[in-house]
């Protein structure tokens, strides 16, 4: 291992392709021992970064390292980094297991690693059967099965949900918590909000190559704001307290949606006006609402604490 902390470290990265800037001054930051979801809309910048990282693409401006080293600085990248930025680069008339033993042979693995890793992802199986006839989630998790053939500290996975089952998606999510929870550090891009949101401890968001956001779920969702939940048998009165100083939404159910004060305040107007409540709590945004939210208005570029710099 290059450096056990195995950070990943973006600062100031740019890449331009002709006249379209695909990246643009982007600085973030990875955490050992988390899973971030990498997300934005298609064309923002996402895989041009990831291929920056690994040293596939040169950047004109700025920089990203793994582990405090450049990709390309690295001793042994195999053991360092592992990554799964598309699933159809295969072999179709090898099988899985001398698709991965090819890639030991070439890294200078043992070759006994391609059995390890086969079963790690399920698919010891079909380990004796031809490339040509996976399915795309299997050719994902042979995609992964590559990428952990070094036993690497930080993974870096574009789109690894593609193609897989419902059954599928839930293993990769219990996975890349298991992975994490070892202290290596996950970067995982996805179009899935759904599940990134379960599986994944902070969020980076970027929108034509500038970074909007980066924060934990709590973090944004916290900041991006919140309403607050009301049931009360007394709802006219409490809205009659609150006038002018909330935005009030009745829903089908009878309930009432107050944005603006918190659920302190809501709590101590009701308890002041002795209002009697059944319900009161906090409603928070789901990540499709703030990643709409936040990508649908470029003008606003913003981002929490632990960013290095960031996009201006």
């Amino acid at each position: 291992m290059e450096d056990e902390s195995g950070r990943i470290t973006v600062s100031g990265l740019a890449k331009t392709f002709g006249t379209v800037k695909a990246v643009d001054n982007l600085s973030f930051t990875v955490e050992p021992g988390t899973v971030t979801g990498f997300l934005g809309p298609n064309g923002a910048g996402k895989t041009t970064t990831l291929r920056c990282l690994l040293g596939l693409v040169t950047p004109n401006a700025g920089g990203s390292t793994i582990g405090g080293r450049p990709y390309n600085e690295l001793h042994t990248p195999v053991t360092t980094v592992g990554a799964l930025l598309e699933a159809s680069s295969f072999h179709p008339a090898r099988t899985a297991r001398n698709h991965l033993r090819v890639y030991c042979t070439v890294s200078g693995i043992p070759s006994r690693r391609a059995d390890e890793v086969l079963e790690l992802v399920g698919l010891t199986s079909a380990a004796n059967r031809k490339v040509k006839g996976f399915s795309m989630g299997m050719r994902q998790r042979l995609g992964l099965a590559a990428a952990l053939l070094g036993d690497p500290q930080v993974l870096i996975l574009d789109e690894p949900a593609n193609g897989l089952d419902p059954e599928g998606i839930v293993w990769l999510r219990q996975f890349l918590r298991q992975l994490a929870s070892q202290g290596r550090t996950i970067l995982v891009s996805s179009h899935v909000l759904s599940e990134v949101e379960q599986t994944v401890d902070s969020i980076v968001i970027i929108n034509n190559g500038r970074l909007v956001r980066q924060g934990t779920l709590a973090e944004l969702s916290e900041h991006h704001g919140h309403a607050v939940l009301v049931r009360s048998p007394e709802a006219e009165r409490l809205v009659a307290a609150l006038d002018g100083q909330a935005e009030i939404d009745k829903l089908d159910d009878g309930a009432l949606r107050i944005t603006g004060p918190s659920t302190a305040e809501v709590g101590h107007v009701a308890f002041v006006e002795r209002i009697e409540l059944h319900e009161l709590a906090t409603e928070r945004s789901d990540l499709e609402q703030i990643f709409f939210a936040l990508t649908g208005d470029t003008g606003s570029v913003e981002h929490f604490g632990s960013v290095d710099g960031g996009a201006s």
